[in-house]
């Protein structure tokens, strides 16, 4: 990824930026502590991946402002691509992806249609895109081309246990501590078939092995059934027999049954018959005597329709007479709201007529004070003209005393400030004498015996550099040695090799050891027949056919040459074991050097703090002498007053223009208390004129009132005598006296008319009784006839009922044995159907088994499928596991960590400092052969191998820088990129000069593999070293960018 242009706006300390990035190769982004340099590079991981250090995303938009949004243009693969994005504050982002259309965008200008949009539908469709482009997630981004503040060293100060699984992380391997999870799962899960699936195999089997009981108890069961079945034959046939029996016998009981029922029912009509007869005959009687009330019953009902017609009339009446006097009613409350409302009137017109009295009172007292007024004003108007002419010289004499008062109290100011400043002073003299007094005595003895320390431990580093001379002399001869012992056994090797060529066995050990001539008599010695008792060999040199002769002479000369390298490595080994033995006492002498040196570094940092400190006293006295002039200069200055000259003049000035303006403000406040006391006299002409005004209105308004309330007068008393409704009032009454309705006579009549209202039930009575008597006569003879008919149908049923219980005396009742077969049947069939439905149980578990069978195979082939997985995903679970793929990986990555460490950093270091990484070591224990997995760097200078923590924080970054860089390379190599930009955002603060030196001009020799450089720094020098550079300023309207090539 190749930047080419960043837009900001209100991203973290930005309102307004541009950074075009073309043309830049290494460049230097600086400025003070604080003002964006960083923010630069936040800004690019965030418009690629929305990722941010801050907690929340609104952190990112500028105090006081709304919206952020960040505009980043790149090139990447032979591509020009561009991203815009955009948060609100509270809100969910945008973003937006473009690929240009054109290869090359001119600098600084972006044209319309210039991009093309990527943009997918959704927001992690889009950032998806955007990462399947770069191939390039933000994590490798932090961990390759972006160097980090506080990340360098990260990989350094872990444990050796914990750096590999820094590294796994770097590299990714977590993943495979997922597929290992996921097939540890599947193991598991696989295992847990196989124990489930055994578990059901041992039940199948179980139950297979009752197979041929269940076949025997099948047989049984179906012979039962067949002996059971038959005998329920036997028995209904005998019930059939009994059941035609006993049907005949239950028909002539039904017959038996009717007839009973039916000369019951006859019995009981019978007698309701007899009963209505007797009730008909007893309303006969009544109606018999009703009628004989005829001429009594007319005559009442004659005298109550007299008496109704007369009630009925009265009514009439009544109404009409109730009408007029509603009527009546109605027009008197039309009459009294009339009067009511012309009495209100005159009320409030007589009301009015007494305000305007009393109103005409006060008017007339206020004019009555017209004389004192005038005279009140024209002193008014004497006393604002003095006030005017005040007021003009206030405006002149104010600002001139404003003034003065500014001036003195500048001037008041100015005496105070110097008078504490001279107390400052002296305070601060005496204070920073006796502190030097007491301390400066202290620290110069202090450092001279710091002094006399530093001096002994230089001469022990002196000789511990001997030391560490020697033992690497020491070491070096160790390794010639041990080199020549290598070349000495092979050559033995060898030797013995080309000697069995010769036919002679291998000699012990001893035999080897002994001298020339012992190995000569031996060989001279051996039997002739061991010689010549087989063919001998051909010459191991030229390959030529030996005769005794000669073959003697070629194992002499074979065995000298072998008793002589002996002899040369039995003086390597004593050699190997004196040089051991020294090279222990040097490393132990070292070591004891180096604990005696542990204080070194310590009294030279105290040193250099006490002889700062020193220094520090001494400018303290300069200081101390600078104080002591400026005191002395502060002090004549309050003394003689020639301090603030230009004030003092213009008090002169202003207190000369004051005297001139000649003004007073007790004057002025006089001038206004007394125009402020006459102001009466002009309110109260505004009243004066205001009642003359009134007096005029009230005039004009009396002689209205006086008419209204006349004409009011009037129409009240026409409205009591002579109006309209009184009129209609008369003509009612008068047509109330004419329908001559008298109430008393009218409830006499209801009286009346209610005691003989009972004559019309008695007429309704008879008018019944005159049309029932004919039929009541002709239902007593249907009656009589009825009861007759009745009784010779009661003697016809008792001749029958007689005849059929003969009948049934000789039809004998067989259902007690009907009822004993059916028992018997009933219970056998009960047995049947158990044993029917044990039969259909043992055929079910027939079919079962046979299924079984058919199981069992299915889950036989289930069992070594599901065997077979479980041993496929346990294998995969310990290879994606620590100790297998991820191990691999590691140890095939390191040989290329460590070379291009050790390039870099050879670049760094001037080949002072050398990087080993060690991935296994032995245990502390020592009777165990066990090598334990770890990950050790081992780094070596001049002085030989140390501890990371010893090198100074200058050679520390070095080595952080170089492991950090080539991790870098590494993790884009594997992610599929190319490293073509890279940051480093720190560093440069823990260098010497010389370091920094030094890692400029690493970053120089790295450039051309770069396409891009940024280094981040806020050491002012260091810029200077950078050609081009983006020096960030923040100020009050956020932070500002200056790009200078």
């Amino acid at each position: 990824m190749i930047p080419q242009q960043l837009t900001l706006k209100n991203f973290l300390s930005y309102r307004d930026a541009t950074l075009d990035f073309r043309g830049l190769h290494t460049a230097c982004i600086c400025g003070p502590n604080g003002a964006g340099k960083t923010s630069l590079l936040e800004a690019i991981a965030w418009a690629i991946w929305g990722n941010c250090r801050t907690a929340s995303e609104d952190d990112i938009i500028h105090i006081g402002e709304t919206e952020t949004r960040v505009d980043f243009i790149f090139a990447t693969h032979g591509q020009t691509y561009r991203i815009i994005r955009n948060r609100r504050r509270g809100h969910s982002g945008t973003l937006e992806f473009q690929i240009a259309t054109t290869p090359n965008l001119v600098r600084g200008e972006i044209k319309p249609g210039s991009f093309r949009t990527l943009t997918e539908k959704g927001l992690r469709a889009t950032q998806q895109k955007i990462t399947d482009h770069l191939k390039l997630d933000y994590e490798t981004f932090i961990n390759s081309a972006y160097l980090r503040q506080g990340r360098a060293d990260e990989f350094m100060l872990k444990k050796a246990s914990d750096r590999k699984e820094v590294l796994a992380g770097l590299l990714k391997l977590d993943r495979y501590d997922i597929l290992a999870g996921q097939a540890k799962e599947k193991s598991n899960e696989f295992k847990n078939q196989v124990k489930f699936v055994e578990e059901n195999l041992l039940n199948i089997k179980q139950q297979l092995l009752a197979k041929d009981a269940i076949a025997s108890e099948q047989i049984n069961l179906q012979q039962t059934i067949a002996q059971l079945q038959e005998q329920q034959q036997i028995d209904t046939a005998k019930i059939q027999q009994l059941q035609t029996q006993q049907h005949q016998r239950q028909t002539g009981e039904k017959l038996l049954s009717q007839q009973q029922q039916q000369h019951k029912t006859t019995t009981q009509e019978c007698q309701r018959l007899q009963q209505e007869l007797a009730a008909v005959k007893q309303q006969q009687q009544e109606l018999t005597a009703l009628l004989q009330q005829e001429n009594e019953i007319t005559s009442g009902l004659a005298l109550f329709q007299s008496l109704q017609t007369q009630e009925e009339a009265l009514s009439a009446k009544f109404k009409i007479h109730q009408e007029a006097q509603n009527q009546r009613q109605q027009l008197q409350e039309q009459q009294r709201q009339l009067i009511n409302q012309l009495s209100s009137k005159i009320q409030q017109i007589q009301a009015q007529l007494e305000a305007l009295e009393q109103q005409q009172k006060e008017v007339q007292e206020v004019l009555n004070q017209q004389p004192e007024v005038e005279a009140g004003l024209a002193q008014l108007q004497t006393a604002r003209i003095r006030l005017n002419e005040l007021d003009r010289l206030q405006v002149e004499f104010v600002p001139l005393q404003q003034r003065r008062q500014q001036l003195q109290a500048q001037l008041d100011r100015d005496r105070a400030l110097l008078s504490a400043r001279l107390a400052e002073f002296n305070s601060r003299i005496q204070s920073q004498q006796a502190k030097r007094q007491k301390k400066q005595p202290q620290l110069q003895q202090e450092i001279a015996a710091i002094a006399h320390q530093i001096l002994q431990l230089e001469n022990k580093r002196v000789y511990q550099q001997r030391v560490s001379e020697k033992g690497q002399e020491r070491h070096h001869f160790l390794q010639r040695l041990q080199a020549n012992q290598r070349d000495y056994e092979a050559q033995l090797a060898e030797l013995e090799q080309k000697i069995q060529l010769l036919g002679i066995p291998p000699q012990p050990t001893e035999l080897l050891e002994q001298k020339t001539s012992e190995i000569a008599h031996i060989s001279t010695n051996l039997p002739i027949n061991s010689v010549s008792s087989y063919t001998l060999p051909n010459c191991p040199l030229c390959d030529r056919p030996l005769d005794e002769h000669h073959w003697n002479l070629v194992v002499i000369k074979h065995r000298d040459q072998q008793q002589e390298i002996w002899n040369q490595l039995w003086v390597v080994k004593e050699q190997l074991t004196v040089s051991n033995r020294e090279l222990e006492i040097l490393k132990n002498e070292y070591r004891q050097l180096e604990e005696a040196l542990a204080p070194y570094e310590t009294l030279r940092e105290r040193r250099g703090n006490l002889q700062a400190q020193i220094d520090a006293l001494d400018t303290e006295q300069n200081q101390i002498q600078i104080m002591q002039q400026e005191a002395a200069q502060i002090e004549r200055s309050l003394h003689n007053g020639d301090y603030a000259t230009e004030i003092l003049t213009e008090l002169q000035h202003l207190d000369r223009n004051l005297q001139k303006i000649n003004y007073s403000e007790q004057n002025h406040a006089l001038a206004r208390n007394q125009e402020k006391n006459l102001r009466w006299a002009e309110i109260k002409m505004a009243r004066i004129k205001d009642a003359a005004s009134k007096q005029q209105k009230i005039n004009s308004r009396r002689p209205e009132l006086q008419n209204q309330i006349i004409s009011l007068q009037q129409q009240l008393e026409q409205q009591q005598t002579n109006s309209e409704i009184q009129q209609q009032i008369y003509g009612l009454d008068r047509y109330i006296a004419e329908i001559g309705y008298n109430l008393d006579q009218h409830t006499k009549v209801r009286a009346e008319v209610r005691q003989n209202q009972f004559w019309l039930a008695r007429a309704e009575k008879l008018r019944q009784a005159q049309q029932q008597y004919p039929q009541i006569q002709q239902r007593v003879c249907e009656l009589g006839n009825l009861i007759q008919v009745r009784s010779q149908d009661l003697a016809t049923l008792n001749n029958q009922i007689l005849a059929l219980r003969q009948q049934l005396e000789q039809t004998p009742d067989t259902s007690a044995n009907m009822a004993e077969i059916e028992q018997q049947i009933q219970r056998r069939r009960q047995q049947l159907d158990q044993h029917i439905a044990s039969l259909g149980k043992l055929q079910q578990q027939q079919e079962q088994i046979e299924k079984l069978k058919i199981q069992h195979e299915i889950q036989e082939q289930q069992l070594q499928t599901t065997r077979r997985q479980h041993r496929v995903y346990q294998a995969l679970s310990e290879a994606f596991g620590k100790n297998g793929i991820q191990t691999l990986m590691i140890e095939n990555v390191l040989p290329q960590l460590e070379a291009e460490t050790n390039q870099i950093l050879s670049r760094l270091s001037g080949n002072q400092l050398h990087v080993q990484f060690i991935t296994q070591r032995a245990t502390t224990n020592k009777k165990s052969s066990k090598l334990i997995e770890t990950l050790d760097i081992l780094i070596a200078d001049a002085r030989g191998t140390r501890p990371y923590e010893t090198y100074s924080g200058g050679e520390a970054f070095r080595i952080n820088f170089a492991i950090r860089l080539s991790l870098a390379r590494l993790l884009a190599h594997r992610a599929g990129t190319a490293l073509q930009m890279l940051i480093i955002d720190e560093g440069f603060g823990t260098q010497d000069s010389e370091g920094c030196d030094r890692l400029i001009a690493a970053i120089n020799a790295i450039a051309p593999d770069f396409q891009c450089i940024l280094a981040v720094t806020h050491i002012p020098h260091l810029k200077e070293a950078f050609q081009a550079r983006i020096e960030v300023t923040k100020t009050s309207q956020g932070s500002r960018i200056n790009l200078s090539i």
